[in-house]
């Protein structure tokens, strides 16, 4: 799920100060500590292969997050895709792929303990 801040609904604005809020982007119950991530990632990363082995080698873990420069294209189980650009927010769901179309640069909340098997999973597959 992306949304673009001028999607995002203004519940108030005032001299100096605009607040938006969009309702129900991801339901983190049951997760416990959250961290957040700022990743730079160059045109051309794809995830495919430092997820295979992880279950339906998928990221297995949720991402809410904003893209600050950038291109970035999702592919889930069902092989649907979503692209996100820069200053859109997203919600990442469990099972996805993650392809890089422009130079990006994005900050991401996830479950922490999650999240850093997948990282820890890259890590290895890096290794070769």
């Amino acid at each position: 799920m992306r949304i673009a801040k001028e999607q995002v609904d203004v519940r108030m604005q005032i001299p100096g100060a605009v607040i938006r809020q969009h309702m129900n982007f991801g339901d983190v119950s049951g997760f416990g500590s959250i961290s957040t991530e700022y990743f730079t990632l160059a045109a051309g990363v794809d995830t495919t292969p430092l997820f295979q082995g992880l279950e339906g080698n998928l990221c297995q873990c949720p991402h809410w997050g904003f893209v600050l420069r950038g291109q970035l294209t999702t592919t889930d189980a069902a092989g649907r895709q979503e692209t996100v650009g820069a200053h859109d927010l997203f919600y990442w769901p469990p099972g996805h792929n993650v392809r890089v179309d422009a130079d990006a640069e994005i900050v991401m909340f996830s479950p922490q303990h999650e999240h850093s098997q997948v990282i820890d999973h890259m890590i290895e597959k890096t290794k070769g």
